[in-house]
Formats: structure tokens, sequence, C-alpha cells
């Protein structure tokens, strides 16, 4: 079953690697041809070219160290520890230049942290690496999308709506009160993509667990099990990194000062 499922997959070989430098230099002509930056100092085509070499460079570093990950408890932790550090940096500085960019860990690991350690107290998944990096990972990417849309939005709409922010405060509303009000109704679009992806499932798209657990040999029911049960707890690892993230906002913490 394993052979017949590796078999179905892209073929690991030169025309590969040709396709996909194509695909990277496509993406990065476009966006260069069509000016898609937020400003004339941000090179964005140069960051997609940046992005995809990194993408290769860690997938090998990966495929290097992944054994030794799930078959050894510390390798395991290790690589989590790694996996959540590289997902703070990420957050953080796609918020905010200054000192206050650690704090995305908290939204990163109020929904994650407690959606993993559930399912290993209940036994629905092993203490093992094969199956909890690769859980772990779309939890923690969910949560770094949902924290990295809201805190930007509710920083932005923040800026340009400063005056309301003050005529709010002199209307005698708390500061955290009166940046809430800006600040949660912009920050709650960061939970769309989920929402979509989840209403969609099965019509538009084949996530990837999905098809990872009906290429394991897994029935196409269990299949459909495993999905459902990650996106739902995407939905609620988004919308608690969305809730903590915009009160770190509305209170100052996380800023661009």
């Amino acid at each position: 079953m394993l052979l017949s499922a590796s078999r179905s997959l892209l073929p690991v070989n030169p025309t590969l690697g040709v396709l996909m430098c194509v695909l990277l230099l496509v993406a990065a002509g476009v966006v260069r041809v069509f000016r898609l930056s937020p400003d004339e100092g941000t090179n964005r085509s140069r960051q997609v070219l940046i992005a995809g070499v990194r993408a290769a460079v860690q997938l090998g570093a990966v495929s290097l160290v992944i054994t030794w990950a799930v078959t050894n408890i510390a390798g395991l932790f290790a690589f989590l520890l790694v996996m959540f550090a590289v997902a703070v940096r990420t957050a953080g500085r796609r918020l905010t230049p200054n000192g206050t960019w650690w704090l995305t860990a908290a939204p990163l690991a109020v929904g994650v942290v407690p959606a993993v350690l559930a399912l290993l107290l209940t036994g629905l998944v092993p203490l093992k690496g094969i199956s909890l990096i690769p859980l772990t990972g779309i939890l923690l990417g969910g949560a770094l999308t949902a924290t990295v849309l809201a805190g930007r939005r509710a920083l932005d709409e923040l800026r340009t709506r400063k005056g309301e922010v003050e005529a709010a405060l002199a209307l005698g509303l708390l500061d955290r009160d009166a940046r809430l009000e800006i600040a949660r109704p912009a920050a709650s679009d960061a939970l769309l993509p989920g929402l979509d992806q989840t209403r969609t499932v099965g019509l538009v798209t084949l996530p990837g667990a999905f098809v990872g657990v009906l290429l394991g040999g897994a029935s196409p029911l269990a299949a459909g099990a495993v999905q459902l049960f990650v996106l739902l707890a995407l939905m609620a690892v988004q919308s608690l990194a969305v809730s903590v993230t915009v009160e770190l906002v509305a209170r100052g913490r996380i800023n661009r000062d």
C-alpha cells in the first residue's frame, strides 16, 4: 500500500526541479511586473525569490533530521521547540519592528498547546513524532496566519483611525476600551480564511490531511474524520489566537512605537 501511495506522488527528478524553478520565477516576475509591493522601499519580488530558496533549504534540512526527530523523544521535543520559536519570530517581525514582537508567543501558545495536550492525554495521538510533528505543524501554522493577519489589521486600523481613538478617550473611555473598539472589528477578518476553508472543504479543495491519510492507506471515511478534526481544531486555535492578539494590541503590549 505504501509503495503504491508513493508512486502516486510527484516523482523526484530533474524535470520536477526545473518546473519548481520556473514556478518560482513566474511568481517573482508577476510580483515585479505588476508592482505588488506595499511601497517603493519594499522589494516584494526579491522576497518571493528568497522565500522559495529558503523553503528548499529548510525542507532539505528537515529531511535530514526528521528521522531522528520521529524516533527519539528528545529529538521530538527539540523539533517542536524550534517550530514554535520560528513561528514566534516570524509572526512578531511581521507585526512590529520593536521589542514587543516576542509577545506573539502568547496567541500562538494559547490555542496550540492545550489542543496538543488534549490529544495526548486522551490517547487520540501517541507521543510519537510521526504523528505529533505534522499535527502540531498544522495547528501552529494556522495560529501563525491568524496572529499575523489579526495583528496587522488591528495595528493598521489604529494608525489610520487614530483620531477616533482620541475622540473615544475624550468621551471617557479607558485607553484599552477605546483601542479595542477600533481594533477588534478589523482583526476579526483574520478568521475568514479558516472559515472559508472549512465551508468549502470537499467542494473546492481536498486539504493535505485528508489526502495524506488516504495515501497512508486509510479508508476515505477515516481520512474524512481526521480532516474534520483538523478543521475544527484550527478554527478553535485561530479564534483563541485572534482574541489574544487583539487584547495585546488593545492594551498596547504589542505596538509599533
